[in-house]
């Protein structure tokens, strides 16, 4: 394949996720069939149930809001060379500060208030990966163990709270806090439209990951830490502080977590309970690779995902499928996009002539 050397790079970038996700969409048929249903239905009802009409359209972007975020939790560590896997904690610990923080202080209403519920959320999420890179940077502990162990942890503290100290007495059967007061959730961001119920968290979502995006390509520190990521020996060598850049990278992605955590409370559930642990901290993870941690490149590829997620409950109903199902294409897709990543730099050169049988035949030619 004769492609000029400057587009080989961006052309990967696009057709190795394409090729995974068309690679986990076939596999997935195969499983539908095996289950005995048709493939073909399969597909077609994910992409109706995903964005067939304006109903479908507001659940695949609700779904889709805090998947931006915590793709972002995944990509910018990523960009530092850290792989940390532990959003769902900080997600949890963000739902957690928003609904504790009227415990601990009395609130205003309006847009000052709704914005210190979201602040103490996204600081909790930032407190809890940042503790993972500290770990990582001056105890040498491996940041996708530590950070996936603090998830659990955070999980259980969790549930320790909101069952025990901060439960509400009139949550019977389902423990959770107390709802956050009226003016404190956000709200749609155009009721009376086709958007519906979507809150502005979708808004958040796609600001933070533009503001990510132009942080990383624009900014002196972007450049820094880009260069932390590519090579941190190097990165030492020419001055960079490289400990503070891979730190921050850890607070802002746990912060932008704890934002989801905070919004899912403040805007869907009205209160922390076992609702908020959905996994949606571990779909960022698939998210964030898919998109290959460009914050550019997360929103559509949240959207798609959100929108696989929305449709699980229109498989249940017309092929019988459970509704997890889903998971089971995201797990697919999540192993076709790691072993893509082997073809980067080798997807236009594959069937290149190797130097020795090149020159081995122009000797034939010749002679």
């Amino acid at each position: 394949m004769n492609v000029p050397s400057d587009w080989q790079a961006p052309l990967e970038a696009v057709l190795l996720p394409l090729i995974a996700l068309a690679a986990a969409l076939l596999l997935f048929g195969v499983f539908v069939w095996l289950g005995g249903a048709s493939p073909l239905e399969a597909w077609t009802l994910l992409f109706q149930g995903a964005f067939g009409d304006a109903f479908s359209w507001q659940n695949t972007l609700q779904r889709a809001a805090p998947l931006m975020l915590t793709a972002l939790a995944v990509a910018l560590p990523a960009r530092a060379g850290l792989t940390v896997i532990g959003g769902e904690g900080a997600l949890v610990l963000g739902a957690l500060g928003c609904a504790g923080l009227p415990y601990l202080m009395p609130l205003p209403g309006g847009t000052t208030g709704s914005a210190m519920v979201l602040v103490a959320g996204a600081l909790a999420g930032a407190a809890w990966i940042l503790f993972a890179g500290v770990l990582r940077q001056w105890r040498g502990v491996n940041e996708t163990i530590s950070s996936l162990l603090l998830g659990y942890i955070a999980i259980a503290l969790f549930k320790h709270l909101v069952e025990g100290p901060m439960r509400d007495p009139a949550s019977l059967n389902k423990p959770s806090t107390r709802p956050l007061d009226e003016a404190l959730r956000i709200g749609a961001i155009a009721p009376d439209s086709l958007l519906g119920d979507v809150h502005w968290g979708l808004v958040l979502g796609v600001v933070a990951c533009l503001a990510a995006g132009a942080w990383l390509a624009f900014t002196p520190q972007g450049f820094a830490l880009r260069v932390v990521g590519g090579n941190a020996r190097t990165a030492r060598l020419v001055g960079l502080p490289t400990d503070g850049l891979i730190l921050l990278a850890c607070a802002l992605g746990g912060a932008c977590a704890g934002l989801a955590g905070a919004i899912e409370v403040a805007a869907v559930h009205t209160a922390a309970n076992a609702s908020v642990i959905a996994g949606l901290g571990y779909a960022g993870i698939l998210v964030s690779f898919v998109a290959r941690h460009n914050p550019w490149a997360i929103p559509p590829v949240a959207i798609l995902f959100g929108g696989f997620a929305a449709a699980g409950s229109l498989l249940q109903r017309r092929l019988g499928l459970p509704d997890a199902s889903v998971l089971v294409l995201q797990g697919f897709a999540f192993v076709f996009i790691l072993a893509a990543e082997a073809l980067r730099g080798k997807l236009f050169s594959m069937r290149r002539p190797r130097p020795r049988l090149a020159l081995a035949a122009a000797g034939r030619a010749a002679a």
